[in-house]
C-alpha cells in the first residue's frame, strides 16, 4: 500500500489585507467648488486687508528703528552678512530676487491641489492651518505696520529688486497700490514655506521627505539676503505657526498609511519566517512516509 501526502491548501491570510497599502481615501475630500470659492475668499479678504493697513509710513519706520534695535539686542546676526554672499554676483543676487517674486503663491498653491487631490485629510488640516496664520498675520499688519531693511536706512542695505530686479513692489512705498510694503511682520514666505515643508513631511513616507525642509530655509536665506524681511520676521512667523500646529492637530487617522507601511515591512518579515519555518516542516512530513514504506 501506497502512502500519500496531499499538500495542505494555503489559507488566506487574514493580516495580508491590512498589510496591503489603501489607495487614497477619496471620502473625506471636499466638493471642489466649495474649497475653490473658500480659499479665493480668503485670498480676497487677505489683499484688501492688507491694503486696509496701508498708509502708516510714519509708524511703520518708527516700529523698523525697534525691530532693528532688538535684534542687536538678542545678538542676532546682521541681514547683511546673508546680503553679502548674494551681492558677489549679479546672477545670484537676480535668481533669488526671482525665487522671491514666483515661488511664493505657485509653491503654495501646487501644495495644496496635490493635498486636495492625494491626501484629502492632510489638505483640510493644512488649509486651516495656513487659514489660521494668515488671519493672525493680517491682524499684525494692521497693529504693527513695520517697513521691511531694504528701506531702512540704519540697516545699510541695498534693495536687491529695485538695483538687479524682479522685483513685485513699486519704487515709491508710500504710493504703491499693488501691495502694502509696511506688511513685513510676519513673513508669509516663510511661515506659508515652512506650513508647505511640514505638510509633506506629514503626508509623505518616503525616506527623503526631510528634504522639503529645504524650502523654508532656501526661502529664509533669500527673504533676508534681498532686505524684504528681518530674522524677527520669521520667527514671528514661526511661533504662529506652532501655535496653530498646536491647537489644530492632524486626525489620528491621516498617520495610516505610516502604519500601514510599517506593517508591511514587519508582515514582510514575518512571512520570510513563516515560509523558511513551514519549509523544514515540509521536509520532515515528505520524509515521514518514506520511513513508513521502507519498513513495511
Amino acid at each position: 500500500m501506497e502512502s500519500r501526502t496531499e499538500p495542505a491548501e494555503a489559507e488566506p491570510d487574514p493580516a495580508a489585507a491590512i498589510r496591503r497599502p489603501s489607495p487614497p481615501n477619496t471620502a473625506t475630500r471636499p466638493p471642489l467648488i466649495r474649497e475653490l470659492l473658500l480659499v479665493v475668499g480668503l485670498f480676497v479678504i487677505y489683499k484688501v486687508g492688507r491694503q486696509l493697513a496701508d498708509g502708516h509710513t510714519a509708524e511703520a519706520f518708527r516700529n523698523a528703528n525697534h525691530v532693528w534695535d532688538w535684534e542687536r539686542t538678542l545678538h542676532l546676526p546682521s541681514e547683511g552678512s546673508v546680503q553679502d554672499a548674494l551681492l558677489h554676483g549679479d546672477t545670484l543676487v537676480h535668481l533669488a530676487n526671482t525665487y522671491y517674486a514666483t515661488v511664493h503663491f505657485p509653491a503654495t498653491v501646487a501644495f495644496l491641489v496635490w493635498m486636495y487631490l492625494r491626501r484629502p485629510v492632510h489638505y483640510v488640516w493644512a488649509r486651516r492651518i495656513l487659514a489660521a496664520v494668515t488671519t493672525a498675520a493680517l491682524a499684525l499688519h494692521l497693529t504693527f505696520p513695520l517697513a521691511p531693511p531694504r528701506l531702512l536706512a540704519a540697516a545699510g542695505l541695498v534693495d536687491t529688486g529695485q538695483v538687479y530686479g524682479p522685483t513685485v513692489y513699486g519704487a515709491h512705498p508710500a504710493t504703491d497700490r499693488m501691495a502694502n510694503q509696511f506688511a513685513a511682520m510676519p513673513s508669509l514666505h516663510f511661515g506659508w514655506a515652512l506650513m508647505v515643508a511640514i505638510g509633506l513631511i506629514a503626508a509623505t513616507r518616503s525616506r527623503g521627505r526631510w528634504l522639503w525642509l529645504l524650502h523654508p530655509l532656501l526661502t529664509l536665506l533669500v527673504i533676508v539676503g534681498t532686505a524684504n524681511h528681518y530674522w524677527l520676521d520669521a520667527i514671528v512667523a514661526t511661533a504662529l505657526l506652532g501655535l496653530a500646529l498646536a491647537v489644530i492637530r492632524l486626525p489620528h487617522g491621516a498617520w495610516a498609511p505610516w502604519r500601514a507601511a510599517a506593517d508591511e515591512v514587519s508582515g514582510e518579515a514575518d512571512g520570510e519566517a513563516g515560509n523558511s519555518s513551514g519549509a523544514g516542516g515540509a521536509g520532515e512530513k515528505e520524509s515521514l512516509p518514506e520511513l513508513v514504506g521502507a519498513g513495511r
